[in-house]
């Protein structure tokens, strides 16, 4: 499975990017906007059907990577009349065991086997608050 990887930037919590998310979605249905979450980006990746077959976008928080979005759509956008992509990716945050990653610009493609297992599919967290499945995770624990 190929995925997307992306650095959250100005975010210090994966809290923070849920709240911001929220208040994103709540604004656009204010405006009668559709509320759908869109991360726009300047290139259009090359292998958007793999990334369609049920890729997601994982997110970098503070040098870690936090949490995944399953991506929806890749939709052709212009912005200043110049080509650009809507990244299109669900409301749901999913939070996975967190593990560092340096800074990079940009997205890049994120292989299958390379992507953190998703906190809730960690053995010996069922039935854990979340808050308290991201903790243990983050100190090993789990």
């Amino acid at each position: 499975m190929l995925h997307l990887i992306k650095l959250c930037v100005g975010v210090d919590s994966l809290q923070e990017l849920a709240d911001w998310q929220k208040k994103r979605l709540k604004e656009k249905r204010a405006k009668g906007q559709k509320p759908e979450l869109i991360h726009v980006t300047r290139q259009m990746p090359k292998r958007a059907a793999e990334l369609l077959e049920g890729g997601s976008l994982y997110w970098v928080i503070k040098g870690q990577i936090m949490a995944r979005q399953t991506l929806l759509e890749l939709r052709e956008m212009k912005k200043n009349g110049v080509p650009h992509c809507g990244l299109v990716y669900d409301k749901r945050l999913i939070p996975v065991r967190p593990r560092p990653r340096r800074a990079f610009q940009g997205w890049r493609y994120f292989e299958g086997k390379d992507a953190p297992p998703d906190i809730a599919e960690i053995k010996g967290a069922k039935g854990l608050p979340e808050n308290l499945k991201r903790e243990l995770a983050t100190l090993g624990l789990l």
